[in-house]
């Protein structure tokens, strides 16, 4: 036992130590986002000065900053998607600590954070979850039916997920709502983290403390759109002052980040690839964009190599159906995959992605939908259907005889549901195979599949 003088020399020491460490609210968000290879990255968004304590198995420390305090900058009107000069937002903090291998316990601010166990068996996958303020489209934000997120993702918390992967399209509120829209009155919008904090941050807060995240860039955090928020808040990598979207003079290199893995377990693995700045038409001769998805497809297959079962992630379809309808004759026209990226990846694979490529999900079409192949394809899941208004237009049962999402992809199984908002599971049952479940915004299961390998079976081919 301490002498007495001893043991108060000692709490005299602890308390000095937790004097220095940063106080003040707590922060707005606090999660996990694993990186390159898995590895847990604690980060915190605060609105305060200073970044807040993080303890890691009982020892306390301050984070560090990620991207340093101040309001998020405006692009110019030539530069952004929807510029606004009266869009001003709270200043705002972005810090983050690389977790130690094996840390067991970790919490901000008094806040308990979830770690990545060795193996994932439950994943919860959803995509595409902010409101729509842009152009003629305008979502009511106020009210939980019309924007369910905040449900949704207290839903797929209740699932209980050992992962949580986000398909990209996050941030959705770029104009003001119009005067005459009470269900939007009153929404931030622009680019600044007013705007970020209500379309994702605050709606996500039970999945964030949930269960580590993986997270695929979307379009709209493209660097004229949100790519200032996605750098400070929500890329894996490293960030750079130099290349983080707010001068566009870079954006040839804050356009783009590199491929990366994150271990399943069991000798499977997810790898995740930025697919934000595609061109949905495709590219002409000479366009840059071809040599970085070149360089990308080829980076994704050395990744792919390294284990037996591979799962992609991005955020644009390339396996995939969605459908327009003409407003005056009401026919349905279906297309395929992004243009852009199956130009360039046809041209180094007939199948578009590597051969070790067992599964793609994606968002980008805001619906959920599923594709099998009887041809050397991977299976597609489309989960873009957790909160920003749906896409109503259905999809056939089965397409025309002939046509096809990929080239040369023969389709043997296809599901979908349009016009509902949920979420979607994955829970492992085997090497390569996994139960995949469909969920309404209550969490109610609405469609069952089944994965194989490769190929997947739904139970009900339009919900």
């Amino acid at each position: 036992m301490l002498h007495p003088i001893l043991r108060s020399l000692a709490v005299a020491s602890v308390l000095a130590g937790c004097a220095s460490l940063p106080s003040g609210p707590p922060p707005a968000a606090a999660f996990i986002v694993l990186g390159e290879d898995g590895a847990p990255i604690a980060r915190a968004v605060t609105t305060a000065p200073t970044c807040p304590a993080i303890t890691i198995d009982g020892r306390t420390t301050p984070m560090a900053v990620r991207a340093p305090y101040g309001p998020i900058p405006l692009r110019g009107k030539d530069q952004s998607a929807s510029f606004h000069a009266d869009a001003v937002s709270r200043p705002v903090l972005s810090c983050e600590t690389a977790l130690p291998a094996g840390a067991r316990q970790v919490g901000v601010a008094g806040q308990p954070l979830p770690l990545p166990p060795a193996e994932v068996k439950r994943i919860v996958v959803i995509g595409d979850t902010g409101c729509r303020l842009k152009g003629k489209e305008f979502q009511d934000c106020n009210d939980p039916q019309a924007f369910p997120f905040a449900r949704v993702a207290a839903s797929a918390a209740a699932w209980k997920p050992d992962l949580v992967v986000h398909v990209g399209d996050f941030h959705y509120r770029e104009d003001p709502c119009p005067a005459d829209r009470p269900g939007c009155a009153g929404s931030p919008y622009g680019y600044g983290w007013d705007a970020w904090n209500a379309d994702f941050f605050a709606p996500a807060r039970t999945l964030l403390a949930a269960a580590p995240w993986v997270i695929a860039r979307g379009n709209h955090e493209s660097c004229n759109r949100g790519g200032q928020g996605w750098w400070r808040f929500l890329d894996a990598h490293a960030y750079d002052p130099a290349a983080n979207c707010d001068d566009p003079a870079t954006d040839e290199r804050a356009d783009y980040t590199d491929p990366y893995a994150v271990p399943l377990g069991a000798s499977a693995q997810l790898i995740v690839f930025d697919s934000a700045n595609t061109n949905w038409k495709g590219f002409k001769p000479g366009d840059t964009r071809i040599a970085h998805y070149t360089a990308m497809w080829h980076k994704v297959d050395a990744l792919a190599r390294r284990q037996r079962y591979n799962i992609a992630v991005d955020h644009h379809p390339l396996y995939a159906f969605g459908a327009i309808q003409d407003a005056r004759t009401g026919a349905i026209t279906l297309f395929g995959g992004d243009a852009g990226l199956t130009q360039v990846f046809g041209a180094l694979d007939a199948r578009l992605l590597p051969s070790t490529i067992d599964v793609l999900l994606s968002g980008h079409v805001h619906l959920w939908e599923q594709t099998s192949f009887s041809s050397d394809h991977p299976t597609q899941f489309v989960a873009g259907f957790a909160g920003t208004a749906e896409d109503i237009v259905p999809l056939p049962q089965t397409p025309p005889a002939g046509q096809a999402p990929a080239p040369g992809a023969v389709l043997e199984a296809m599901s979908s549901w349009i016009d509902g908002f949920g979420f979607m599971t994955m829970e492992r049952t085997g090497p390569d195979t996994w139960r995949v479940v469909v969920h309404d915004r209550d969490g109610k299961e609405r469609n069952t599949c089944v994965v194989e390998g490769r190929h997947s079976r739904c139970a009900v081919l339009q919900v």
